[in-house]
C-alpha cells in the first residue's frame, strides 16, 4: 500500500484534505505462466502481474459546524475512519452538545424533509434506511465514548431530545432502551464529590475527628508499599473519572474566571489530590517540633521508599508528588537532615528524581511513560546494584501475584501540551471556519489520556480505611509555617554530630545531587490561599506552594510544590512544575523561574501551567488566516523566537503579580495589540490600553520599558526570560 498527497478539495462551507491510497488487489500469472499452468502465488515476480486499486480518502480540514456535523455521516464513505472518535472528544471546544444534538437530530435526521435538504447531497445516502442507520451509529459512538455529555441535571434536555427522536424513529430498539436506562441512572445517581479522597474540610471527617499533624509513630506503622498502594488506589479512582475534554486547552485555560469556578470538575479533582501527598509529605517530616535529625532523615528515608513503591506500581502522579515535596524549600533547606540519609537511599531518590528532569522538554518521563503505558509491569533499571536488587525483588514479588499493573500518569504534562497546542494554533482559518487540524493534533493527546485511562482497570486495589482515615485526619501546613519550622528544625540540629570533614564530604554529595542549571531570579512573594474545589466547605486554607520553573509549563491552579533553594541556601536546583489546587475565587498561579521570597525563603509557582497564562480563553490573536499547511512546523515555544512568533509570559503589577498569562506573539505584533490581549488575558477592560505600559523584566533591578508604537517582537530582549509586567502608567 502506498499514500499520494492530493492536494485539498474546497466545497461550500468546508476544506477537505485529498490523499491517494493505492492497494494491491490482485496477482495473477501472466500469459505465458498460465499456459505452463501456474498459480499467481506460487511464481516469481517477472512471471506475475498485478493488478492495483486507487481510492481516494478525504479528510475534512476545516469547516463550518454543519459541516463538521454533517461530515459525521459521511466520514465512513471518505475513508475518514477516525473522524467521528476525534470530533466527540473534542467538539466541546466549539459548539455545546445541544447544538451538535439539533443540527444531527433536527437537520439531517428529520427524513420528512431529507428528500430535498442537506441530506440530499450526502454520498450515496439515498434511502431513508441507510441515513436511519448511519444516524443511529453516530448515537451509539456518542454513548459510548462521551455518555458524560447528556448529564445535565436537573432536565437533561439533550437526553429526552435523544429520547424523543429514538421513540418517534426507531421505536422499541436497543437504543431506546439505552437511553433510558441512562436518564434514569442519572436521575438515581447521587452527586458524588469528585474530590472525595483528598478534602480536608471538617465535614468530611468522622463525628469528633479533627485535622492533626501527623504522629511520626502513626505515620512510621504503615508499611511503605501499604502508603504507596492506598496513594494509588485514590489517584486511579480520580483518574478514571476524568474527563477528557475537561483537558482541553480551550477549556481548562478558562477556569480562573468567576463564572467557571466548577469548570473541569475532574481535572481540578486529581490535582487537590496532588497537593494534598505533597503537603501530606511535608507535615510528616517538618509537623513535629520534638523529633531529632536522625528521626527526621528516617521520615525522608521512608518516603523516598513509598516513591520507589509508587514506581514499581506506576503511579508517576503520586511519584511525582513526593519527590516534588522533598524538593521543595522548606525541605530542602533541611542540609544537615540530609546529611543523615544514607547513602542508598540518596541515590535512589537521585534515579527517581531525573526521570522528572525537564530537559528537552521532559523527554525522560514522556518516554517512560509511553513506554509502560500498556506494560504488564514496570520496567526497573537502577545504575546502583544494590537499589537494582532491591527494585527487582519487589517486582518480582508483584509478578508472583499474577496481577497486572496499569499506569497513572502526571496529568500536567498533557494539560501542559493541550494548553501550548492551543496557544499556536489558530480555532479559526480564513473564511471563519473551524480549524479541524487543530482538533486532530489535540485529538492525539486526548487519545493517549483514554488509553492510560483504560491500562487503569488493571489496577486490583482494595482501599485500606485505617491508612485513608489517617490520610484524610493530616493537618496541612501552610507555606509560612512549614519554612518557619523547616528554620527551627535547622537551627536546633546538633552542628556536633559530625566533622567539619564530613560535613563538607556530604554538602558536596547533596550538592551534587541538587546541582541545576537554571538560574533563579528572586521577586516579591504573597502568600497564596487555596481551598478544596467542590468540596464541602467553603472555607480556604492557606497553602503550601513552592516555585516551579521549566521550559514548557504546564498550569494548573494555585498551589505547587516544587524545587527551588532559599537565597541563603548555596545549592541550586531545577524545578519541575508540579500539581496545585486553588479555591474557586482565588487566580491562578503560573509556573515562575523560580520565584523565591528573600525574606521568608518560600517561593510559590503552578504545576499546570496548562493553562497559566493560557487560562483565561481563547487567544485573542487568532484572526483569520490560511488554512494550516500540512506541513510540519514548528510551534512556538516559550523563551524561543521561531519562525517569526514565540510565547511570552504577562503578568500584571501589583495585586496579580504572581499570575501570568502566556501569550502568542508574532513580529507583526505592536504595543497596543499586546496590551490589549494581556488585558482582556486578565479580564480586565481592553479599552484601556493607553493607561498601561509594557516592560520587559531583564533581571532583578532592571527592566526594558517599551515605547507606545513598538515592535514587541523585535524589541524585546531574547537573551533572558520572555516574563513581561503589564503597570499602570504614573
Amino acid at each position: 500500500t502506498t499514500f499520494q498527497d492530493g492536494g485539498e478539495e474546497v466545497e461550500d462551507g468546508a476544506v477537505y484534505n485529498v490523499t491517494l491510497k493505492k492497494v494491491q488487489i490482485q496477482q495473477a500469472a501472466n500469459k505465458g505462466a498460465r499456459w505452463l499452468g501456474g498459480e499467481g502465488d506460487q511464481l516469481p515476480p517477472e512471471h506475475t502481474v498485478r493488478q492495483y486499486e486507487t481510492s481516494k480518502i478525504r479528510a475534512i480540514k476545516a469547516g463550518t459546524l454543519e459541516k463538521l456535523v454533517e461530515n459525521l455521516l459521511t466520514a465512513f464513505g471518505d475513508a475518514d475512519f477516525s473522524y467521528i472518535s476525534i470530533f466527540l472528544a473534542t467538539y466541546r471546544a466549539f459548539a455545546s452538545p445541544r447544538a451538535v444534538l439539533e443540527l444531527l437530530l433536527d437537520r439531517f435526521g428529520n427524513l420528512e424533509t431529507s428528500s430535498h435538504g442537506e441530506v440530499a447531497n450526502l454520498n450515496s445516502l439515498e434511502s431513508e434506511m441507510v441515513l436511519r442507520a448511519e444516524i443511529a451509529s453516530v448515537l451509539r459512538a456518542w454513548l459510548d465514548q462521551c455518555s458524560e455529555d447528556f448529564r445535565e441535571p436537573p432536565d437533561y434536555m439533550c437526553l429526552l431530545k435523544l429520547l424523543d427522536y429514538l421513540k418517534n424513529n426507531m421505536p422499541n430498539s436497543d437504543m431506546e432502551s439505552r437511553v433510558q436506562n441512562l436518564l434514569k441512572q442519572f436521575q438515581n445517581q447521587e452527586v458524588e464529590a469528585v474530590d472525595g479522597f483528598c478534602s480536608t474540610s471538617s465535614s468530611d471527617l468522622v463525628d469528633g475527628e479533627e485535622l492533626e499533624i501527623s504522629n511520626p509513630e502513626e505515620f512510621s506503622s504503615f508499611q511503605d508499599h501499604v502508603v504507596a498502594e492506598q496513594l494509588t488506589y485514590m489517584d486511579v479512582m480520580l483518574f478514571r473519572r476524568v474527563v477528557p475534554y475537561h483537558c482541553l486547552g480551550s477549556i481548562w485555560s478558562q477556569r480562573d474566571k468567576k463564572e467557571n469556578k466548577n469548570l473541569a470538575p475532574t481535572v481540578r479533582a486529581t490535582i487537590t489530590q496532588f497537593n494534598a501527598v505533597t503537603k501530606c509529605v511535608i507535615s510528616t517530616i517538618l509537623g513535629t517540633r520534638e523529633l531529632k535529625i536522625q528521626q527526621r532523615a528516617k521520615i525522608i528515608e521512608k518516603w523516598i521508599h513509598i516513591a520507589h513503591e509508587c514506581r514499581i506500581l506506576k503511579n508517576f502522579s503520586s511519584l511525582r508528588a513526593i519527590i516534588s515535596a522533598l524538593q521543595s524549600n522548606s525541605i530542602y533547606r533541611l542540609k544537615t537532615t540530609w546529611m543523615c540519609v544514607s547513602k542508598d537511599i540518596l541515590l535512589m531518590y537521585e534515579e527517581l528524581s531525573e526521570i522528572f528532569s525537564d530537559h528537552d522538554n521532559y523527554l525522560t518521563s514522556r518516554e517512560l511513560l509511553m513506554k509502560e503505558a500498556t506494560s504488564k509491569f514496570a520496567n526497573l533499571d537502577s545504575s546502583e546494584k544494590e537499589n537494582q536488587k532491591k527494585s527487582q525483588k519487589r517486582l518480582q514479588l508483584q509478578k508472583n501475584k499474577g496481577v497486572m499493573q496499569g499506569t497513572v500518569p502526571y496529568l500536567g504534562t498533557f494539560l501542559t501540551d493541550l494548553i501550548m497546542l492551543d496557544t499556536a494554533l489558530q480555532d479559526y482559518v480564513e473564511g471563519g471556519l473551524i480549524n479541524f487540524e487543530k482538533r486532530r493534533r489535540e485529538f492525539e493527546v486526548i487519545a493517549q489520556i483514554k488509553l492510560l485511562q483504560s491500562s487503569c482497570n488493571s489496577y486490583c486495589l482494595i482501599p485500606d480505611q485505617k491508612f485513608i482515615q489517617w490520610f484524610r485526619r493530616q493537618r496541612h501546613l501552610t507555606e509560612e509555617e512549614s519554612y518557619k519550622l523547616s528554620r527551627e528544625a535547622e537551627a536546633a540540629a546538633d552542628t556536633n554530630i559530625l566533622s567539619p570533614k564530613s560535613q563538607k564530604s556530604m554538602v558536596k554529595r547533596i550538592s551534587t545531587l541538587f546541582l541545576g542549571t537554571d538560574v533563579f531570579t528572586p521577586a516579591k512573594e504573597q502568600p497564596l490561599k487555596s481551598s478544596p474545589v467542590g468540596g464541602s466547605s467553603g472555607e480556604s486554607t492557606d497553602s503550601a506552594s513552592v516555585s516551579s520553573c521549566e521550559f514548557n509549563h504546564s498550569e494548573t491552579e494555585d498551589v505547587c510544590v516544587t524545587p527551588v533553594s532559599s537565597p541563603e541556601d548555596p545549592l541550586k536546583k531545577i524545578s519541575g512544575y508540579s500539581l496545585s489546587s486553588c479555591s474557586p475565587d482565588s487566580s491562578m498561579s503560573t509556573p515562575s523561574s523560580g520565584v523565591s521570597d528573600k525574606g521568608s525563603g518560600s517561593s510559590k509557582g503552578s504545576i499546570f501551567d496548562a493553562g497559566s497564562g493560557l487560562d483565561s480563553g481563547s487567544i485573542p490573536s487568532r484572526d483569520s488566516g490560511s488554512v494550516p499547511s500540512s506541513a510540519p512546523r514548528v510551534l512556538p515555544v516559550y523563551n524561543r523566537q521561531s519562525e517569526g512568533s514565540c510565547i511570552i509570559r504577562v503578568s500584571m503589577d501589583g495585586l496579580h503579580a504572581s499570575v501570568y498569562k502566556s501569550i502568542l506573539i508574532t513580529n507583526q505584533d505592536r504595543i497596543p495589540d499586546v496590551t490589549q490581549r494581556a488585558l482582556l488575558k486578565h479580564n480586565l477592560e481592553p479599552d484601556a490600553v493607553e493607561d498601561y505600559e509594557l516592560v520587559q523584566v531583564i533581571s532583578e533591578d532592571k527592566e526594558l520599558v517599551f515605547p507606545r508604537d513598538a515592535n514587541v517582537f523585535y524589541g524585546m530582549n531574547s537573551h533572558v526570560n520572555f516574563d513581561f509586567i503589564l503597570r499602570k502608567k504614573a
